[in-house]
């Protein structure tokens, strides 16, 4: 028997984690038990903050929520049936935010994390021992252990954190362009740019192109181990029908001068010929009318359901992806 295909999967937010769970599925339906040892993600950490002096990293926890199977999958984040008791005493005494909500058992998390990073163990180590509590069934990286937080800057050149303009304002300040400080002095984290020069295929979830996979991108040595690779890089578009599947990811794509449609992003992303990052491009079927286009700038079109509605379409998709890849 052949050995099972290490996969590499670069991921954030809902997204990620939906085709995360997709490609598990995918993997465990091919007969492997064991998929926490073929199966790798590395998270974007470029939401990550500090609030009420604990360290939250929003998209960590989505994926891990997800899957652990506890994350509250009608809000989109958290855990499922969280209470609020002490977010609302926080408010009380006028500490946090008070239109971002942090659930309790949410906050144990935080919590957790806080205390391992004060001990001092990096944040590759803190998602580690996170990782003991659940089978994840895969092995979670932060894409780096350092701290670079997404800040926007607006037209009028005042700074938001990413988590106020997205939450708070939802996506309606225009925003001029979005920073990562610190980023270009940035390591990936270890065991990153190990798992993807030697993986099988590599694959960027159909997350924001901006401000999820692009955070990732940006730190120094990943984009080269793209590049250096032998496995196959296969894109999901996040654009379904000329439209965004959730978020305000069009916002982003306009503040960055990238049309809002499933080639625009693929040029975007680029062809690893050129030195993008991608050799196949997955476009939704309402968008087949462009695979030429998406052929014209060096990257390979498949046409295929995008839309990951339930545990059994994620699966499908990803077994899409993993074909595209040829493993």
């Amino acid at each position: 028997m052949s050995a099972a295909p290490r996969i590499v999967v670069l991921a954030g937010g809902v997204g990620g984690s939906r085709f995360m769970l997709g490609v598990r599925e995918a993997l465990r339906r091919r007969g492997i038990d064991d998929t926490a040892a073929v199966l790798t993600a590395v998270v974007n950490t470029g939401d990550d903050l500090w609030l009420s002096g604990v360290r939250l990293q929003p998209d960590v926890d989505s994926i891990t929520y997800a899957l652990a199977g506890v994350n509250d999958v009608e809000r989109g984040w958290g855990r499922t049936d969280d209470s609020e008791r002490v977010n609302r005493e926080l408010q009380e005494w006028g500490a946090g935010w008070p239109w971002f909500t942090l659930g309790d058992l949410d906050l144990g998390t935080h919590l957790a994390r806080t205390g391992w990073l004060r001990d001092g163990l990096t944040p590759t180590q803190v998602i580690e021992r996170m990782s003991r509590r659940w089978e994840l069934g895969a092995r979670l990286l932060p894409m780096t252990d350092a701290e670079v937080d997404t800040v926007v800057v607006l037209r009028d050149g005042s700074r938001l954190h990413f988590q106020e303009w997205w939450t708070r304002h939802r996506a309606t300040l225009a925003p001029a362009r979005f920073e990562n400080p610190g980023i270009a002095a940035a390591a990936p984290a270890p065991g990153v740019t190990d798992a993807i020069t030697s993986a099988d295929a590599v694959l960027l979830a159909p997350s924001n192109p901006v401000v999820s996979v692009g955070p990732i991108l940006a730190v120094p040595g990943i984009r080269e181990a793209l590049g250096a690779t032998p496995a196959p890089v296969v894109g999901v578009s996040p654009i379904i029908g000329g439209r965004i599947v959730r978020g305000m990811a069009d916002v982003c794509l306009t503040a960055i001068g990238v049309e809002t449609s499933a080639s625009a992003v693929a040029t975007h992303y680029g062809t690893r010929t050129a030195g993008g990052v991608l050799d196949a491009w997955l476009l939704a079927e309402e968008d087949a009318a462009l695979a030429e286009e998406v052929a014209g700038r060096g990257i390979r079109p498949v046409v295929a359901p995008l839309w990951m509605t339930d545990a059994s379409r994620s699966a499908a998709l990803a077994e899409t992806a993993l074909a595209t890849a040829g493993v």
